[in-house]
């Protein structure tokens, strides 16, 4: 081997070095960037130049050091556990902040929930059954019937709203989903040319990954690695994302609480219409099993509870009207019904008082005299039967307190789940500037050491080209 084979052999060391101390510094960088994956130089010795004959120089070194590739350090199989994990907790999240709000809006227990408007619904019934002929009693009657009616309307509009909002959110993250599916496609595309053409990708890799980690909370699915450098998004084991092409869901669906018995909210794909997505987790899925129609109790939430609502109006009505219909008012009139109904609206919005002036409300049986106050009296301890209205509401109330806790209780597991997988991740896959600055001094130290070696290679040629046979003249 010539002595100039030297020089590229410290040449070649420079280079390795160099290239270490790049990806040291991009590692650096980016220790705090989300989503990067920390990178590794892969070098490997060059061996020498097998000769043989009459010239052969005998054994030789080799020829330097070759960097072979830059690593991207991150590990698919927790990636997949990261995105599984993800898909569990956008769904109970979604189901947790749902029950969550629908509890809160339910106003129990307090001064504004509907079991203190009944104690004091039935309070002024009792109140008027020892007070008949004072109208004024007759009056406060009314008002809290008002007041009751009113607030069942409120929770109930209270459910709708949310209803409403819900829809308009798997609306959102719909677009979200197509939005991620397209730029996820695009980079499939990027990373397969640039792979290709045996350019580097792995910031590219980092985009991606990031886009399916994302895409699994919101949709659930799978990532299929397909070996080109691409893959393949599959939800409900159709492919969302294949090589650079992307398709694209919508949500459908009515976008009424009212129509959502005829019309059911679900996903489809645009260019498989009729056909429903049956997802396997993602906050859609969470919020899509919020808006499901009613089933016998065991239906989408909001539209259970919105029911319960009327239902309860039709109970409260049912048997106030039974005991108000065998009375007669301070006039002698036949009593009639209490609670009426507006027509075209549910039981809940529609429930109105019908008495408006004290000479409307039955208080007493037909002939035991003006004073009489049992109908009244009956009517206040309508609250203390068995089946009474205060515990249907009470078992409503326990159903979604239940039902919100036992979500709230899934989110908190699936969190946790979630944050292990991620902090597994970012043990195997985040930058330790520690490791990083010992691997700067390490590569810094051989760029310095390679350096030298070329200086000494450097003077041993001047001496064999410029002072090769001047000694002795």
């Amino acid at each position: 081997m010539s002595t100039f084979s030297g020089l590229n052999t410290a040449y070649t060391g420079l280079v390795a070095a160099r290239q270490g101390l790049d990806v040291v510094g991009q590692n650096l960088a980016n220790a705090n960037t989300e989503g990067y994956t920390r990178q590794r130089v892969n070098t490997s010795a060059i061996g020498p130049v097998a000769s043989t004959g009459l010239f052969s120089a005998g054994v030789t070194p080799g020829q330097g050091v070759s960097v072979d590739s830059i690593t991207r350090l991150g590990d698919s199989f927790l990636d997949a556990r990261v995105r599984t994990a993800g898909s569990a907790s956008g769904y109970w999240n979604a189901r947790s902040d749902g029950m969550g709000t629908l509890e809160t809006s339910l106003n129990e227990p307090g001064a504004n929930g509907i079991s203190t408007q009944l104690q004091s619904f039935w309070s002024a019934w009792q109140v008027l059954s020892n007070n008949v002929d004072k109208p004024a009693t007759a009056g406060v009657l009314l008002q809290q019937a008002g007041a009751l009616t009113a607030q069942i309307a409120q929770g109930y509009r209270a459910v709708s709203d949310q209803w409403k909002e819900t829809r308009g959110k798997v609306d959102a993250l719909t677009t979200q989903v197509n939005t991620a599916a397209t730029q996820i496609a695009e980079l499939n595309g990027r990373i397969r040319s640039t792979v290709a053409a045996g350019g580097s990708v792995n910031e590219m890799l980092d985009q991606r990954t990031q886009l399916t980690t994302s895409l699994s909370a919101l949709v659930g699915g799978t990532v299929r690695d397909v070996g080109d450098g691409t893959v393949e998004v599959l939800v409900a084991g159709n492919a969302l994302v294949s090589g650079d092409k992307a398709r694209t869901i919508v949500a459908i669906g009515s976008s009424e609480l009212a129509g959502v018995a005829g019309s059911p909210v679900h996903l489809e794909w645009q260019d498989l219409p009729g056909k429903a997505i049956a997802l396997d987790g993602g906050a859609i899925a969470g919020n899509i099993s919020l808006l499901a129609p009613t089933n016998g109790g065991t239906g989408g939430a909001l539209a259970e509870a919105a029911q319960s609502y009327n239902d309860f109006a039709e109970q409260l009505a049912e048997a106030v009207n039974a005991v108000h219909n065998t009375g007669v008012t301070q006039t002698g009139a036949a009593g009639g019904d209490f609670f009426g109904f507006t027509g075209g609206l549910p039981a809940a919005l529609g429930l109105t008082v019908i008495p408006t002036i004290a000479d409307g409300i039955a208080t007493g049986a037909a002939g035991a005299g003006g004073y009489d106050g049992s109908i009244a009296d009956a009517i206040a301890q309508i609250g203390m039967a068995a089946n009474s209205p205060d515990k249907a509401w009470s078992t409503i109330v326990t159903r979604i307190g239940v039902a919100a806790k036992t979500d709230a209780q899934q989110a908190a597991l699936a969190g946790i789940a979630s944050t292990n997988a991620t902090s597994m991740q970012l043990a195997n896959a985040s930058v330790d500037t520690d490791e990083e600055n010992m691997n700067m001094i390490t590569f810094q130290h051989a760029y310095q050491g390679a350096a030298r070696m070329m200086t000494a290679v450097d003077e041993m040629l001047d001496t064999l080209i410029n002072h090769t046979g001047l000694v002795g003249r």
